[in-house]
């Protein structure tokens, strides 16, 4: 999947809503703009160019999973011992992940599957958050 198809795939999770800011494409559940469920970036900026995202086609999904999904990811923890260039491999994400983000660039094959089941998980987690909060 590129970026474009990502993008629809978010957007076809119920009460999903998109936003763009600082050169990303955010994604939150309902009105409740706070806390993104899952971002998208495809460029480098000078608050965040760990990815080297400048790179023809290269996007970052990073996405907000529970706490048990992140320690079960079995990803390097270290945030500084990473190479967030690297395509297509599960990390912790390079500011947020005490969140319990994870990032991922370009996934294919089993990591695909795996960030499509996340991105609902993370979907999933905001929905119980924007609910607790309407009470």
């Amino acid at each position: 999947m590129n970026e474009v198809e990502f993008e629809e795939y978010v957007m076809e999770l119920s009460s999903a809503q998109r936003e763009e800011n600082f050169g990303y494409t955010l994604f939150f559940v309902g009105n409740d703009h706070r806390l993104p469920f899952v971002t998208i970036a495809n460029s480098d900026n000078d608050f965040d160019n760990v990815s080297n995202l400048d790179r023809n086609g290269v996007f970052r999904i990073n996405i907000g999973v529970s706490k048990d999904t992140y320690n079960k990811l079995n990803i390097n923890l270290l945030v500084e011992d990473n190479d967030y260039s690297v395509l297509n491999m599960f990390l912790p994400h390079p500011h947020y992940a005490k969140q319990h983000f994870v990032c991922i660039l370009n996934p294919i094959g089993d990591n695909l599957e795996q960030t499509k089941l996340l991105i609902v998980e993370a979907h999933s987690i905001a929905e119980g958050r924007l609910q607790r909060k309407k009470g």
